[in-house]
């Protein structure tokens, strides 16, 4: 089977906002959502800067028994799955009566973890734990909760694979729908914000130290960029088979047309141009698109020098005197981590939406691999109808996604 795979609707939680509309402005306008966090310079971190994600309040709004086993992330992916289910108008009782399917990408859960560990320090009595920590606390927290708030009966699991989880998850989901396994998934990724969680990561002097302008310091391709800023929240899409969703009658987004993975096979933080290429190539086989067709490319770059650089080499070798714009979204948002590969999706589904190529802030002299690169560094007004998103993450997984304007 070979069926059509479609994009009903979206939801995003993030630096950058809220909701899908407060998301698509600051795109749009090249606003940045990163600020300065003193609580992790107290901690012990060397760099205090981390996208300003705010937490909802579930009070009132998820019942108390559901919202104990929430951990962070969880809250943030149940905010985003409710927008897309409504956009998708996918009610409760469809829910009730149809399998629907959930695939999120999430590769941690460090604060609950945390917060048992140091009770069972304190009290030495497990019995003080109580019953959410569990759920909060392993890496399947987001679906395990989705799938019981939202009563969802089909394919339901957790992708872990550093920072191309939220990306794989929605090309799984795609090939489940193509496959004819499934006729529609909720697909996305997410990642927490707490200052536990990304200890480990600023111990390898990861994370830029350029505190005094926290807006300018995510600079992907930049020759100036000492490294990335770490984000989160959690994105959701609504995937389904074409001639299911035109049977509802629910305007369509997207059609997912791409899907494709490597691995470099080298160091486990190693980046290689010769995995990037082969992901993008092999989504772009899949989608019957050649390098000349694509109008926009969202790249992975995070904004630290290796990683901008091998990514850059690959996007050389593809496109160079293509037509495609490039740009990180990551200029602006941060690293949102394990949910990037599906924001970032969501995010160029709003910028084909709406006509425009969101800005590559801070680009101010392109390093030597990435010169001659076409870098969008100011928003560009024009229809996009094919769009790349590359996502890469330690051990060496590489994912690219290709998505295009609907086509009757």
């Amino acid at each position: 089977m070979n069926r059509r795979v479609v994009i009903t609707g979206m939801g995003i939680w993030s630096c950058l906002g809220k909701n899908k509309e407060e998301v698509r402005d600051a795109l749009y306008n090249g606003r940045s959502g990163i600020g300065l966090e003193a609580e992790r310079l107290e901690y012990g971190y060397r760099s205090g800067l981390t996208g300003i994600v705010e937490r909802p309040k579930l009070k009132g709004v998820i019942d108390r028994r559901l919202r104990v086993g929430l951990s962070e992330e969880a809250e943030y992916a149940y905010i985003a799955a409710k927008e897309a289910f409504e956009e998708a108008k996918v009610s409760d009782d469809y829910l009730r009566e149809n399998e629907v399917g959930v695939i999120f990408g999430n590769d941690s859960s460090a604060k609950p973890v945390i917060e048992a560990s140091k009770i069972m320090d304190e009290k030495h009595d497990s019995a003080l734990l109580g019953s959410g920590l569990i759920f909060q606390s392993m890496n399947s927290t987001v679906n395990m909760n989705l799938s019981t708030i939202f009563h969802l009966k089909g394919v339901n699991f957790t992708i872990s694979a550093a920072c191309a989880s939220g990306s794989h998850s929605i090309g799984i989901a795609y090939m489940l729908i193509k496959l004819g396994l499934q006729d529609m998934v909720l697909a996305g990724g997410a990642q927490e914000t707490n200052y536990y969680s990304m200890a480990t990561f600023d111990a390898l002097s990861a994370f830029s130290v350029r505190m005094d302008e926290p807006t300018k310091a995510s600079r992907p391709f930049d020759r100036n960029h000492d490294g990335l800023i770490p984000s989160g929240g959690a994105a959701a899409l609504v995937l389904e088979e074409y001639d299911h969703a035109v049977a509802r009658g629910v305007d369509i987004l997207a059609e997912v047309v791409g899907y494709g993975f490597s691995s470099n096979g080298g160091g486990i933080s190693q980046p290689s141009d010769d995995g990037s290429v082969i992901a993008m190539t092999r989504a772009m086989d899949d989608a019957g698109v050649t390098a000349d067709d694509i109008d926009y490319i969202n790249a992975h770059a995070t904004s630290t020098p290796q990683g901008d650089m091998y990514e850059a080499l690959a996007l050389d070798r593809l496109f160079n005197g293509r037509k495609a714009l490039i740009s990180s979204t990551k200029s602006m948002t941060g690293h949102e981590c394990w949910m990037a590969g599906a924001s970032e999706i969501v995010y160029s589904t709003l910028m084909m939406r709406d006509g425009f190529v969101a800005p590559n802030i801070n680009l101010e002299e392109p390093d030597e691999a990435a010169a001659r690169l076409n870098i969008a560094r100011e928003r560009v007004d024009m229809p996009l109808d094919i769009v790349l998103s590359n996502s890469f993450g330690f051990g060496g997984t590489n994912s690219a996604l290709i998505i295009r304007k609907v086509k009757q």
